[in-house]
């Protein structure tokens, strides 16, 4: 008997033409070429086969949540035994436990994981409704313009729209309103935090800028400023434990974002830089009160020669003649 070749994975992907751009290239089926009908007990319960634990915990790993793993790193990962998960990918794939998709202008493949909840959504999907959830799922948690998902599926609007519909329903994916621009939609996985980028960040609620918040924070830190530590400065990092503490922020808010506030407070001289910690960072402090102009006596300003002196104040800062002045 001739030799038997080792099994081999045999992608296809949609036969659609592209209008225009590089397009995603979502896989809607997998073909696997096997002799060995293999039957794989569930994640949820023991796994008898080492390998499918194994390929399971790899693509449960956080770092692949999303776009998933690429095939050259499964490769790198199995080696010798990377052609025995032929028989592991088609189990999974039949139950809708497994998606691949190719990234733009690139060859390589991904597989990303779903959860036993995610694939019971799944059952029942037709080949573009599936094409549809792969292209989202490639977009990450930045999202997909609608217009972006037509152009990569070549499916017509009013398909897409009633597509968009029933993944909604199961929870497969949901609408995300950028605050760059308001009237246009963005469709991302279910469970996607979307990013700041997308959202705003702690700044804004609903879509709109929350000046109110701000402005609540602000004080807020302006009252550590004045009160921590005698008044002899604070350092952002002091501030941000001190605002979890109180509880102030309806969201947790990171040390840059906390930084963000303090420079707005430093450009409105509201509080000022003075000194810095043992650990070289900055401390703030309530700013001086700033004059924009000096004050002088009535008669000195009929003196004929008024305009030509030299003029020295309490601070030791001398101005010239001629020479404007702001003085604290």
């Amino acid at each position: 008997m001739p030799p038997k070749r080792p099994p081999s994975i045999a992608i296809a992907t949609a036969a659609t033409k592209r209008r225009r751009g590089t397009a995603i290239k979502p896989i809607v089926s997998m073909a696997v070429s096997t002799s060995v009908g293999t039957s794989y007990q569930d994640d949820d319960g023991e796994d008898s086969n080492p390998l499918r634990k194994e390929f399971l915990q790899l693509l449960s790993a956080p770092q692949y949540k999303g776009r998933g793993v690429a095939n050259s790193a499964l490769k790198a990962h199995f080696g010798d035994k990377y052609t025995q998960l032929v028989p592991i990918i088609n189990e999974l794939t039949r139950a809708s436990r497994l998606t691949m998709s190719k990234a733009n202008g690139e060859n390589e493949v991904y597989f990303s994981l779903l959860s036993a909840v995610e694939a019971s959504k799944m059952q029942g999907l037709d080949a573009h409704s599936k094409l549809v959830y792969q292209v989202i799922e490639s977009a990450g948690n930045k999202g997909i313009w609608t217009v972006d998902i037509r152009v990569q599926t070549n499916i017509p609007q009013a398909t897409l729209t009633k597509i968009f519909k029933q993944l909604e329903t199961r929870k497969l994916i949901k609408p995300i309103k950028a605050v760059t621009a308001k009237t246009k939609k963005l469709y991302m996985l279910y469970d996607l935090v979307p990013a700041k980028e997308i959202t705003g960040g702690p700044w804004y609620t609903e879509g709109e800028f929350d000046h109110e918040f701000i402005a609540e924070l602000r004080n807020f830190i302006i009252m550590c400023v004045r009160r921590m530590n005698r008044g002899k400065g604070v350092s952002i990092q002091q501030i941000s434990d001190k605002m979890v503490q109180a509880n102030i922020s309806r969201v947790q808010l990171s040390l840059e974002e906390v930084r963000q506030l303090v420079q707005t407070l430093l450009h409105d001289y509201v509080i000022e830089e003075r000194g810095v910690t043992d650990d070289g960072m900055a401390l703030f402090v309530p700013a001086k009160k700033i004059t924009t102009m000096c004050e002088f006596g009535w008669w000195d300003v009929l003196c004929k020669d008024f305009h030509f002196r030299g003029i020295r104040f309490e601070d030791d800062v001398v101005l010239n003649a001629h020479e404007p002045h702001h003085h604290s």
